[in-house]
């Protein structure tokens, strides 16, 4: 009797103790055992879902916003960044910000910083054929740590990328109608948690085959009432589970490329993976790739898709379309 309570007591302690963050992080690892091995691989990177998580990193970068640096590009500075600090105006004052253009703002995975892709592949794109600023969101502080921090990290990192724009709004006149947030893998999520603490007024919010381990199940992952108009690419899904990106629609228009599985000239998860943002900013500078709407999942697989059709991806800020699931092919080099 003596024992049991001593276990009730420390199951009580330990509660008291966890934060709210942690509670709700291991719940969702929990409930997500099933459907991935405890080791994936990303490449040449092994994820261990299972990892102990660093929380005290988590939390530090929850509490201090600025652990996240925001890199300016424009057509004055197409090639040498300008940091823009959240809450110091003379940070934006001193660049070339300007708002009254379209501001695209990307987000990079796992094990990434500003400098690798798709940060440059999308900045390039989008400087060539628009006048905009694009800001990258280098979160390399908990990108460079264990997947399993990464993730648990992603929505306060997309809560101060979302706390920014509302500070360039409030501060600047940046209007949310002028603003499109694109993210890679983990970053699709980050993404998504950007939009929300906006309120969902950002116009546009692309997800690049948003990274499904420990995100099936996760109620901060990418959602579709993130912004006005919020797209997903899938390029590695899976069926259901079992790739590197979330196989399932969670937004309000999805892309299935090639069925969303595997991609033409990919033999890895990886190539599968990267080619959401490949394809991306082949359809900024070409806007060239259209899918049509499919009835269900089965006609995603079969490619029997003949509903009404929607260009994928693209720079368009004001883009509609009629909600669903689309398939399309493409080809297995630039442009695709």
């Amino acid at each position: 009797m003596k024992s049991l309570s001593a276990f009730v007591f420390l199951l009580i302690a330990h509660a008291a103790l966890s934060t709210p963050i942690e509670d709700e992080f291991e719940l969702t690892r929990a409930q997500e055992r099933a459907l991935y091995p405890r080791y994936v691989q990303f490449g040449e990177a092994t994820a261990d879902l299972e990892a102990p998580v660093d929380y005290q990193l988590v939390e530090e970068v929850a509490r201090n916003p600025r652990n996240t640096a925001y890199w300016l590009y424009t057509r004055r500075n197409a090639n040498r960044y300008q940091t823009l600090t959240n809450g110091d105006e003379r940070s934006v004052r001193n660049s070339n910000f300007d708002a009254s253009k379209e501001t695209v703002v990307v987000a990079h995975g796992w094990l990434s910083n500003g400098n690798t892709e798709p940060n440059p592949a999308v900045r390039k794109a989008y400087l060539n054929k628009k006048d905009v600023n694009v800001i990258v969101v280098d979160w390399r502080r908990l990108a460079m740590s264990d997947y399993a921090t990464a993730a648990a990290g992603v929505p306060a990192v997309g809560q101060g990328v979302g706390q920014f724009i509302n500070w360039l709004h409030n501060s600047f006149g940046l209007r949310y109608e002028n603003v499109h947030i694109v993210g890679f893998s983990l970053g699709a999520h980050i993404a998504g948690n950007a939009g929300r603490a906006t309120r969902g007024r950002v116009a546009r919010v692309t997800g690049l085959d948003p990274a499904g381990p420990m995100w099936n199940y996760n109620r901060n992952r990418l959602q579709p009432t993130d912004g006005v108009y919020v797209e997903a690419i899938h390029t590695d899904g899976g069926y259901t589970v079992g790739g590197l990106g979330i196989g399932s629609a969670i937004a309000q228009v999805d892309f299935f490329p090639n069925g969303g599985i595997s991609q033409p000239g990919c033999l890895t998860n990886m190539c599968n993976h990267n080619r959401a943002w490949e394809l991306f900013a082949a359809t900024v500078t070409h806007n060239h790739l259209q899918g049509n709407r499919c009835s269900n999942s089965l006609q995603v697989s079969w490619n029997n898709c003949r509903g009404t059709r929607l260009m994928m991806g693209n720079s368009d800020l004001r883009k509609t379309g009629s909600k669903g699931s689309y398939r399309l092919d493409t080809g297995r080099r630039y442009p695709y």
